[in-house]
């Protein structure tokens, strides 16, 4: 069973299982996932709160680094992909701007989440409240310039040059995207929209990145180096 939060999530999670297989889709195996596994790797992290986990891939991940996990998705049919997979992990059916977590983990994931969450003020709120002073929020996202593409995106002009469009950057509107069976509602924020929700939190800053492909479709890593599709971000919770 799956919340009711008419973004597409539940109609699309059977081709989501598919398309993401064991080893993920392209951005999470070949820009992703090594930088993200490096910030969770040998530093100490005892336990992991993965907000927006679907099928539970980063969760596994993260326990074959020691931490243990919790992973929390409105989408029921993912969760239960998640538990198939991992019979012994802790998943939950639930919303960041609903989950109710007090300061009980070293380290809360947002993995390509925020841009599905729509009251975002409130999703960072809860994810900042379920941190223990000291802990530590870490963040993949789309990038802003991305997201503001749709629906034009990549077009060729009269010549046949590849170019990508960027409009109403500073509007934040929700966007439905479609692929391979997929169509979800994602939402286009400007980057100043995170970065001041964040900081007025009072989460630190570690660091911000913008990973370059590692292996893959060559013609998909030169757009990647056009127009990027993620970044990384590190906060702190002062202790």
């Amino acid at each position: 069973m799956s919340e009711d939060v008419s973004d597409g999530w539940a109609a699309s999670a059977a081709a989501w299982i598919a398309e993401q297989g064991d080893d993920g889709d392209y951005g999470r195996r070949f820009v992703l996932d090594a930088p993200m596994l490096a910030r969770t790797e040998g530093r100490g992290f005892r336990n992991a709160l993965d907000v927006g986990c679907g099928e539970g891939r980063f969760c596994r991940i993260m326990q074959r680094a020691g931490i243990r996990t919790t992973g929390i998705d409105p989408t029921g049919v993912l969760l239960a992909r998640a538990k198939e997979l991992d019979p012994n992990g802790d998943y939950r059916l639930g919303r960041a701007e609903t989950m109710d977590f007090d300061a009980e983990f070293d380290l809360v994931v947002s993995y390509l989440s925020l841009i599905d969450i729509p009251d975002l003020a409130m999703a960072i709120a809860k994810m900042a409240t379920a941190l223990r002073p000291g802990g530590t929020l870490l963040i993949a996202n789309m990038t802003s310039f991305n997201t503001a593409g749709p629906p034009d995106g990549w077009t060729r002009d009269r010549e046949g040059t590849l170019h990508f469009a960027i409009d109403h950057y500073m509007d934040e509107r929700p966007v439905w995207v479609s692929w391979r069976g997929i169509r979800i509602q994602n939402w286009h924020r400007p980057l100043s929209t995170y970065m001041t929700l964040l900081l007025d939190h009072g989460l630190q800053l570690r660091l911000f990145s913008e990973p370059q492909p590692t292996g893959g479709d060559p013609e998909r890593n030169a757009r990647h180096r056009r127009v990027p599709y993620f970044h990384i971000m590190e906060w702190q919770k002062p202790a």
